[in-house]
């Protein structure tokens, strides 16, 4: 009676059920059939093989790792090739004044006369670009993004890049005309151009 007593004890301890089933799935149990035999002689094992009992946990495990890595089998890595043809300085500067026409038609006369205020030169595939002053090379760099866009797909070349330096040095008559200025003006205010066409002034 007391080893019944002490058997339901410990059924009832919390979590006693649960381990045990644990257990039950995960020991991998080996076991030997033997037939019965109606002599005295011992049963023989021969050319039996032990059935083994796997967690069904262990298997799913070792089914999705295989998954797994036949899927990463399969994939291909695909390499993007961007254009990169060769072209010449002076194929770059034709479609560099195209662009300043296009900006120039479109009413952006400040980015306009940046383009047009020196001849860029060709490094590579670097194009050089000289401004006078620190305030038209940052003009310059809000609107450079879309001009080298423009440039890499007229050259079929995505490794042109753009560099502006400033020299405080160049030839004067480089440097911002009154035109440049007035147009400067007129982006600020547009009514500029309606005073200079009523009054037909001239710059």
């Amino acid at each position: 009676m007391e080893d019944r007593s002490l058997k339901l004890e410990v059924e009832n301890v919390p979590g006693f059920k649960e381990a045990i089933e644990v257990v039950k799935k995960t020991t991998v149990v080996t076991s030997i059939e033997t037939q019965p035999t109606t002599d005295n002689r011992q049963p023989t094992t021969d050319n039996q093989q032990p059935t083994t009992k796997v967690s069904s946990l262990s298997l799913s495990s070792i089914k999705a790792k295989k998954e797994l890595l036949e899927a990463q089998k399969g994939i291909i890595k695909e390499t993007v090739h961007l254009p990169s043809e060769i072209f010449t300085e002076t194929e770059m500067q034709e479609f560099w004044f195209k662009y300043a026409d296009k900006l120039g038609d479109k009413g952006y006369k400040i980015m306009e006369s940046l383009l047009r205020i020196n001849d860029p030169k060709l490094e590579g595939t670097t194009v050089i670009h000289e401004l006078p002053n620190e305030g038209s090379k940052i003009d310059f760099e809000r609107e450079k993004h879309d001009l080298l866009t423009y440039l890499r797909s007229h050259l079929h070349n995505h490794e042109i890049s753009i560099e502006v330096s400033v020299n405080e040095k160049m030839d004067s008559k480089k440097a911002f005309t009154t035109l440049d200025k007035y147009n400067r003006l007129n982006e600020i205010n547009p009514n500029l151009e309606v005073l200079k066409k009523l009054f037909d002034l001239d710059l």
